[in-house]
């Protein structure tokens, strides 16, 4: 029976089209693949261990090894080669996503995100009862029920400060 020889040219292909399609699972898929990375979560972005990363860590080093051989390389060489290009584009791609983490933005505003600011009045507060205030926290318009430190009326566009927190109720003091 006869068999066709397996060349380092081949084996480099396979490995790239391994890697590629690993790549395209990871894309659709998710991260169902990252059970060891919990790099998004601990670190702002994706680790080393990401499946993104992995997938084109394994695709630059078929790709980079074949392209060696084909060129004359030794298959040593050619994957030693492939390792430390691998490692470069892994790394650049580790960064790209880490970059693209930091860009995004919540516009989720906290509790003691608010106290200290400065807002306004927009429904007047009474005496003993409760208004509605406006302030800006960051990029956000923020409007929140609020009540008078010291249970006297405040009319409405009054500037306010924000001194507690309870609940979905500020505490205000007029300035």
């Amino acid at each position: 029976m006869d068999t066709l020889p397996l060349s380092a040219f081949s084996v480099f292909l396979a490995i790239t089209a391994v890697g590629f399609i690993f790549l395209i699972a990871s894309l659709i898929f998710g991260e169902i693949f990252d059970f060891f990375d919990h790099g998004d979560i601990d670190t702002g972005g994706p680790g080393i261990l990401s499946s993104r990363v992995i997938a084109v860590f394994i695709t630059t080093f078929g790709a980079v090894g074949a392209l060696g051989v084909h060129n004359g390389m030794s298959p040593g060489a050619a994957s030693g080669l492939g390792a430390v290009a691998g490692a470069i584009f892994a790394g650049a791609m580790t960064m790209l996503g880490k970059f693209l983490y930091d860009q995004q933005s919540s516009s989720d505003v906290r509790a003691s995100d608010l106290v200290g600011q400065n807002c306004r009045v927009i429904v007047g507060i009474p005496a003993n009862g409760v208004g509605q205030i406006r302030c800006r926290v960051g990029e956000e318009l923020v409007d929140k029920i609020a009540q008078s430190r010291d249970g006297l009326a405040i009319p409405e566009n009054a500037s306010v400060q924000v001194e507690t927190v309870l609940g979905e109720t500020v505490v205000v003091k007029k300035l």
